[in-house]
């Protein structure tokens, strides 16, 4: 039975009112010892389809027709899940599964001070969502609304944060404040922005798109989700591919901001303000979709990656001192090499075409390039000069560009080092610093502005990382982009 089969389930579930916030009031036609209640998060786990997805991150039972039941979540983060009533110790829905909040301590606030939206266009309808920007929620009941309001009559803002609107055709850019306001009575405000453009221009002229490893999600960091939405939205990125993001990490990052995504039932995914037209088939170590950035005439495919991670390479050259074959050998064995065959062999449809619609590919290759590892970087490499990475070769020998070397050509000048910001020592031995984290890019479409790699605060290094502002044992890339049409014309 999928969940449109059963639309409307006889049972019912709501929140037991005046009572702890996971208190459930239930009741069920069909009666049962193994009925039971349990919390999922919102974005990633919960039996969607009516079958185990993952197990649930708290439950109790519900054996009777009518009753309530507390599901204990003091051990869960403040922030959004969802609450299933399923029969019989199985997955089959008793009712339709509700939204809950898990509230935070203290006044409420923003996960940051001020937000740049995506673009709208005038006289084209526009659409942002500030809802899950509370980095620590009370309840379903937190009321939003504009407080500076000259310059914005185009703009509405629903009570739950979501806003709406058309600029008319003497519109620009457009600021204001909201102000959120708890059942509580705390509130807080963000300042937000709506770039505007003219009708008849390009929605979108200038991209931000960023490679970004996750490190299990983040999860190895105190308040990960609330510093990694921080994060994104103060480097004001567009689009980025993400990798291990296990669990529906990229949904939950997308659901928060608003935006689109694509999520592998693998560990990787891409998050995009833009809409994600097309769903390319998925190869071993990553897949690929198409977005488009206002209209048909302005699309790109991203592709997003994560290569094999072991043997690595440069362990092999600075701590065993391997010889140059036998290191290409063990990336073959690492998989690699065949990994990244398998994804360019997969792009050759898309990269023969990039000058009509660019290609992006982004990832965590778990190597470095042989644009870094040259006779003049030797000393940096463990006294080792050129090498032949197959995962930069092969990608560079398709035609695709390394944004971050077309933007600095010097490694030695900048090295652009992603591994790592927080394991400086391995065992008594200095850890190789290496660049291998990366954004490619193929078509006239795209030109390069600047590319660069980046952390938030001063990480320190493991294992004294739980509290930093940074919650990756990566640093990221990102590379921003001016877009325009191979053959000139302006986009309608």
């Amino acid at each position: 039975m999928s969940p449109r089969d059963a639309a409307s389930p006889p049972g019912t579930l709501a929140l037991d009112v005046g009572q702890s916030l996971l208190t459930f009031k239930y009741s069920t036609p069909d009666p049962d010892p193994a009925n039971w209640v349990a919390v999922y998060q919102s974005y990633y786990g919960g039996p969607v389809e009516q079958e185990f997805v993952a197990g649930s991150l708290d439950w109790s039972y519900a054996p009777d027709a009518t009753g309530s039941v507390l599901v204990d979540v003091s051990n869960l983060s403040p922030g959004f899940y969802k609450a299933y009533f399923l029969a019989k110790g199985g997955y089959q829905w008793l009712s339709k599964p509700i939204d809950v909040i898990i509230p935070g301590s203290g006044p409420i606030e923003f996960v940051t001070d001020r937000i740049i939206t995506q673009n709208a266009r005038q006289g084209s309808p526009f659409k942002a969502k500030l809802g899950r920007l509370i980095a620590n929620p009370k309840d379903n009941a937190t009321h939003f609304a504009k407080v500076t309001s000259f310059g914005t009559d185009w703009v509405n803002l629903s009570k739950d944060g979501t806003i709406s609107g058309t600029p008319g055709n003497k519109d620009k850019d457009t600021n204001f404040v909201v102000k959120a306001t708890a059942s509580d009575g705390s509130s807080a405000t963000i300042k937000v922005q709506i770039p505007v453009r003219k009708a008849g221009e390009p929605l979108v002229e200038e991209i931000k798109v960023m490679s970004y490893n996750m490190w299990f999600g983040g999860t190895n960091v105190k308040d990960y989700h609330n510093k990694q939405i921080r994060f994104l939205i103060n480097t004001n990125v567009d689009i980025v591919g993400v990798q291990e993001s296990w669990n529906g990490q990229a949904t939950r990052l997308a659901q928060a901001l608003g935006w689109y995504y694509w999520q592998s039932p693998n560990e990787v995914g891409i998050i995009s303000r833009y809409p994600i037209v097309e769903t390319f088939p998925e190869q071993s170590a990553g897949g690929s979709i198409r977005i488009e950035l206002g209209s048909r005439e302005s699309q790109l495919i991203m592709w997003n990656v994560h290569l094999g991670f072991d043997p690595y390479g440069p362990y092999d050259f600075c701590y065993d001192h391997m010889p140059l074959a036998q290191v290409l050998n063990r990336e073959y064995e690492s998989r690699r090499t065949p990994q990244i065959m398998e994804i360019v062999s997969a792009m050759q449809d898309a990269l023969s075409e990039a000058n009509d619609i660019p290609v992006i590919l982004t990832g965590d290759f778990n190597a470095p390039s042989h644009l870094d590892w040259t006779e003049a970087t030797k000393k940096a490499h463990c006294g080792y000069g050129f090498v032949p990475w197959p995962s930069s070769e092969f990608p560079i020998q398709s035609g695709l560009i390394d944004s971050f070397r077309e933007a600095h050509p010097d490694p030695n000048a900048e090295p652009g080092i992603t591994w790592s910001p927080i394991y400086l020592d391995n065992n008594g031995r200095p850890e190789p610093l290496d660049r291998i984290d990366f954004v490619y890019h193929k078509g006239q479409g795209l030109k390069v502005l600047r590319s660069e790699t980046i952390v938030a605060g001063e990480p320190a290094a493991e294992p004294n990382h739980q509290n930093n502002e940074w919650t990756s044992d990566h640093a990221v890339v990102m590379t921003t982009y001016k877009l325009g049409r191979s053959d000139g014309r302006a986009e309608l």
